[in-house]
């Protein structure tokens, strides 16, 4: 198998603004009345875990990130936020919270336990909780 190079996720996101564009249910749809299924998606992903079946897994990830795309989409049409937009937050979140790999200052103090990097990824945690509030 090949690594990936994502470029599938982009032209669903084309696919998604047809689907939502051409199919009454689709288009009807908002977060809440999606809710429901993503919690179901949610589940069944951690139940193709638990059985340890990489088909299975794979199967209900492609479910659980059309989730994704459906809440990005409804967002999108409600000049809310896009896709771009969940994309990069998770990126600078990523960066933010992994700073033994992304901060050259904090990586030249590793290596790091597994229980130093859990404590990084908390005070970052905490750091952006107490912006927020």
């Amino acid at each position: 198998m090949s690594e990936a190079r994502g470029e599938g996720l982009v032209e669903f996101l084309g696919t998604m603004r047809v689907m939502r564009e051409r199919c009454a249910w689709k288009a009807q749809q908002t977060h809440d009345s999606l809710a429901p299924y993503l919690r179901e998606e949610s589940d069944e992903v951690l139940e193709a875990i638990g059985e340890g079946d990489p088909q299975h897994l794979c199967e209900e990830l492609g479910d659980l990130l059309l989730q994704i795309y459906f809440h990005a989409a409804i967002a999108e049409e409600n000049g809310e936020f896009s896709m771009d937009d969940v994309i990069a937050g998770l990126h600078a979140k990523m960066v933010r919270r992994n700073p033994h790999v992304f901060d050259p200052a904090v990586a030249a103090g590793g290596p790091y336990t597994i229980e130093e990097i859990e404590a990084q990824w908390q005070a970052a945690k905490a750091a952006e909780r107490a912006i927020r509030d």
